[in-house]
């Protein structure tokens, strides 16, 4: 869509429409547009102008005597405009204080769900947080724990200080001191780095390590074989504010809410659904069909990324109807962000990668 195609006049008749869209939910006519101006742009104008968006594709008429709505493409373009203009509040206009990211467990699953508490009350909407999948994050120190059958859980210390934990199945029986000399090697050779990156150095330099360390080795990459990778598996997804959505459920298809709801109960498919929208733009917004996931094509997404040194941990964001207050939830997303980000930093325990 040319969006610079448009005149100076369309724009703004284009941008009150939607503002005035998201405020009531209901068809906006020229008549009231006028008004809003106070009459410096007159009734026909208006209608002509409004004709021809409707044209263009940015704004539909629901029948005939109704006044425009706008269109997945309308939102677009005003959107758009709020991020070009990058109309980010700084975190006291949006009364988040700093306090409210505490880490006082220690686990990495508390922050995550405080963060996500945090994006839903702000926003009254579904709030997400995708949390760093345990092979990619760089240790500190790691343990593996030996647990009934061929079940494994390991216990990683990152070096920005906070815990993560996670079970998996292995190909082969370990005893714990096999899985204790192991974990010694890791941490005396390997700190700072994260498991997918050791896994590989592994492979790599397999015969050279099998002279000095004989069957550690073998035993070593056996047990990191058998830990899911990133690529199929993900990072976890922690959601807050599902009722609100049903609050607003007239503003859905029903039959897509309820399999967005279903969505929801299988979080690891949703997971690598929203994972696979990671992206090194400040903050995305996808709307409706832009998603391209058809339980959710009657929403809006607004996400971000939050990260350690040069590295994109995860996203975090809100879910939405189309009808969001764009104007709070772009800042609210992009704050919350580099909060993370910031406290993440503070935590480092300063190991070189």
């Amino acid at each position: 869509m040319a969006y610079s195609k448009l005149e100076n006049k369309e724009k703004i008749i284009l941008n009150l429409t939607v503002e005035v869209y998201l405020q009531t939910g209901r068809p906006v006519s020229s008549g009231y547009l006028a008004q809003k101006l106070q009459f410096s742009i007159s009734p026909a104008t208006i209608r002509n102008a409004m004709a021809l968006l409707e044209n263009q594709g940015y704004l539909y008429q629901p029948h005939t005597s109704a006044g425009r709505l706008p269109t997945d493409e309308g939102l677009r373009f005003y959107v758009n405009n709020l991020l070009n203009e990058t109309v980010y509040a700084t975190p006291d206009e949006l009364k988040i204080c700093p306090a409210e990211l505490r880490v006082e467990s220690g686990e990495l699953d508390d922050l995550m769900i405080q963060v996500s508490q945090i994006l839903a009350d702000y926003s009254d909407n579904l709030g997400f947080v995708i949390s760093p999948h345990i092979s990619q994050v760089a240790f500190d120190q790691v343990r593996f724990v030996k647990l009934k059958d061929n079940r494994v859980m390991i216990v990683l210390l990152s070096t920005f200080g906070l815990v993560q934990t996670e079970i998996f199945e292995t190909q082969n029986l370990f005893t714990q001191s096999e899985l204790d000399r192991a974990a010694q090697y890791l941490n005396q050779n390997f700190r700072g780095k994260n498991l997918s990156a050791v896994r590989d150095y592994l492979y790599r330099e397999l015969p050279r390590l099998k002279l000095k360390y004989e069957d550690l080795v073998d035993k070593l990459i056996a047990l990191l074989k058998s830990y899911p990778t990133a690529a199929k598996e993900g990072g976890k997804i922690f959601l807050q504010g599902t009722a609100r959505l049903l609050d607003k459920a007239e503003l859905f298809d029903l039959k897509k809410l309820r399999s967005l709801f279903q969505n929801f109960e299988e979080k690891a498919n949703l997971a690598r659904l929203l994972s696979d929208l990671i992206s090194l733009e400040r903050v995305k917004v996808l709307i409706g069909a832009e998603l391209q996931i058809p339980e959710i094509s009657d929403c809006s997404l607004v996400l971000s990324h939050y990260g350690y040194r040069n590295q994109i941990l995860g996203s975090l964001g809100i879910i939405g109807p189309k009808r969001l207050p764009y104007e709070k939830i772009i800042p609210l997303v992009d704050n919350v962000a580099k909060r993370l980000t910031k406290t993440i930093a503070t935590l480092e325990k300063g190991v070189e990668l």
